[in-house]
């Protein structure tokens, strides 16, 4: 026990000095003064969770119905080429600092504490007045919310989204505690709120001679309140209740993320729809139709897709109000869920957790009415670190300094020859044996296991346009484009975490 505190005392230390170094460099900058709310749309941003790049019918899902999605993508544009990172807490922090994962803070789901709730702790928290998509877009005059899933602080911390520019935060702190969609409380502003009907665990097995096949064996793992459905409810709200101003809302939910869990209202369409075996675990929760149930997980976000928009239409929003739908990785496996069975990919190669493109690239909606053109299609290559400065010039804002991300409102408001150019852009996962990635013009490098070979190991290249699942590496037919890479790659700043820098002992792994 005693080995054990030391090594959490160690962690803690290097976690408080690493926040005091970058508490100070984060500051928000006070030029940003209130701007005029004259013509500034709402801004809806809807983020799924583990969400495979071709996953609803829009991106050419064939067997998941998601109508919601379809209709949104036909009122508005599609983007081919968007980008999140690998998992799910370095998604979210590039989102809110405009970084990618070369130079900024989050570049792995570090994991603090446990699933106990007494060992609530998150994820590496974003330090004290970091400027974030929430404190640029307060200062330009917009009532900020996130309901959903956080992942960049836990309970106390300085990364709470209270205290990182949100005006109203409900949902879950710690990715961890996601797991479960009947869970015993969700957070409002700091404050824990308790739930009835939880489910104890999202990580159980099905009980030795338990029957599988008899429905009654999967009944405790499904609970009373289903968390999606309140989170919802709390956006409908704060839709209705800030229709007079103009607001930010994102939506972080954590469908179809496992655990497998979805209401009975949910499941009913997909019945004896697919050739289904229960899985019992080890690991998420048993469930006695996994391919029925991730499909009717799908489904079900797209009906909360469609709830938000009548809400907009409904209070009078719709015409003045920028919808943006996006993933945070690609398609997951494990806990039950066969996202190969539903083409959850698309055809591209690697799923969550990988820098090949089922990793990484994710379906991307915007709707606009009137600004956005409906019905259009774009395969500018673009990434969740733009979203922020695109959010700040749809409203009329400039952008902050010093970030990574760049606006892509040209190419959204149908002026693609009006876009700002970039070199390249950059992916790094250094949790495993470690990944980088670059993509530049038609062409994408990779570079794995970093941390066998202290960041030098070769480089595989591959042509995206004639390749985009990524089968035929052609480094050695290109030996200038592998250099070239190799300079981006070069471009990285150290991260402030040490076990996510390359030459890291494998024997100090991150957790």
């Amino acid at each position: 026990m005693q080995k054990v505190l030391k090594h959490r005392k160690g962690r803690i230390d290097v976690l408080a000095a690493v926040m005091l170094t970058l508490g100070a460099a984060l500051r928000v900058d006070a030029q940003h003064a209130a701007a005029q709310q004259v013509d500034k749309p709402n801004i809806v941003f809807i983020l799924a969770d583990d969400l495979g790049y071709g996953s609803i019918g829009a991106f050419g899902q064939q067997l998941i119905q998601t109508p919601n999605l379809d209709k949104l993508a036909r009122n508005g544009m599609v983007l081919t080429d968007f980008y999140a990172n690998p998992v799910c807490a370095p998604t979210r922090g590039s989102l809110m600092t405009g970084m990618h994962t070369g130079d900024g803070l989050v570049r792995g789901n570090l994991e603090l504490g446990s699933f106990e709730n007494w060992e609530e702790f998150g994820q590496l928290p974003l330090p004290a007045n970091t400027v974030t998509i929430g404190t640029v877009l307060q200062a330009a005059g917009y009532t900020t919310a996130l309901i959903g899933k956080w992942g960049l602080g836990g309970p106390g911390s300085t990364g709470e989204p209270h205290r990182q520019g949100f005006d109203f935060f409900y949902g879950y702190l710690d990715q961890k505690q996601a797991h479960n969609y009947y869970p015993d409380h969700l957070w409002r502003n700091g404050v824990s709120e308790p739930i009835p009907g939880a489910v104890a665990s999202a990580h159980q097995r099905l009980p030795e001679g338990a029957d599988p096949k008899d429905p009654a064996s999967y009944a405790n793992y499904r609970g009373t309140v289903y968390a999606c459905d309140t989170m919802t409810a709390e956006a409908l709200r704060f839709i209705r209740n800030h229709r007079d101003r103009p607001f930010f809302l994102e939506m972080a939910y954590t469908l179809p993320h496992m655990a497998l869990q979805v209401p009975e209202r949910a499941l009913e369409p997909y019945h004896g729809k697919f050739d289904d075996k229960p899985y019992t675990g080890p690991g998420y929760l048993p469930n006695a139709t996994p391919r029925a149930t991730y499909a009717a997980m799908i489904t079900l976000l797209d009906t909360y897709v469609g709830q938000l928009v009548q809400a907009l239409e409904e209070n009078g929003l719709l015409n003045n109000t920028l919808i943006v739908f996006t993933s945070d990785n690609g398609a997951a496996t494990g806990g039950g869920a066969d996202p190969d069975f539903f083409d959850a990919s698309g055809g591209l190669r690697g799923r969550k957790g990988s820098l090949h493109e089922g990793g990484i690239r994710v379906p991307f909606i915007a709707a606009w009415p009137g600004k956005i053109p409906a019905g259009s299609r774009s395969d500018h290559p673009l990434a969740v670190w733009d979203l922020l400065p695109t959010f700040l010039e749809a409203g009329g804002s400039p952008t902050p300094d010093g970030i990574n991300g760049i606006s892509f409102w040209p190419v959204l408001s149908g002026n693609s020859a009006q876009q700002q150019a970039r070199t390249f852009l950059y992916w790094e996962f250094m949790e495993r044996r470690g990944e980088q990635a670059v993509r530049f013009g038609r062409w994408k490098a990779i570079r794995k296991n970093t941390r066998a070979h202290k960041g030098q190991s070769p480089i595989e290249l591959y042509d995206l346009h004639v390749d985009r699942a990524e089968a035929y590496d052609i480094a050695a037919q290109h030996p200038q484009l592998v250099h070239r890479a190799a300079q981006y790659f070069a471009t990285r700043a150290r991260a402030a975490w040490p076990a996510w820098n390359p030459d890291t002992p494998q024997s100090n792994p991150n957790p």
